[in-house]
């Protein structure tokens, strides 16, 4: 896992200097830490994407008026379970544990997680 997302991060050219690792205990089941963790550096730390991640891989901002109206846990979960149909996105199972999952999930999918931080 982390050799594919640091393939990523060179042809995004984007750092993953403190993305921390795979599965890394540190996030637990705080959501918020595991989107830190493992999220942010594609995504964004506020869920909006560098514009070099949309234009190279597509990353979709999560803070968008039609992410939003449809983001549930599930289908977050879902997305970070089986990773996106296009494979740019990974399945993060394996890398994250089933409650850090549930936990990340819940946090984007939550309106905390467009909240100001």
């Amino acid at each position: 896992m982390k050799s594919w997302l640091s393939a990523v991060a060179v042809v995004a050219g984007v750092s993953l200097v403190g993305a921390g690792g795979c599965g890394n205990p540190a996030a637990g089941k705080d959501g918020r830490a595991v989107f830190e963790l493992m999220c942010a550096s594609c995504h964004g730390p506020d869920g909006r994407p560098p514009a070099a991640m949309i234009a190279r891989l597509g990353v979709r901002d999560l803070t968008g008026p039609e992410f939003r109206a449809r983001a549930t846990n599930q289908l977050v979960e879902q997305q970070v379970r089986e990773g996106s149909k296009n494979k740019l996105m990974p399945s993060f199972v394996g890398a994250l544990d089933d409650a850090q999952i549930t936990a990340v999930a819940a946090f984007v999918a939550s309106p905390q997680f467009v909240a100001p931080r």
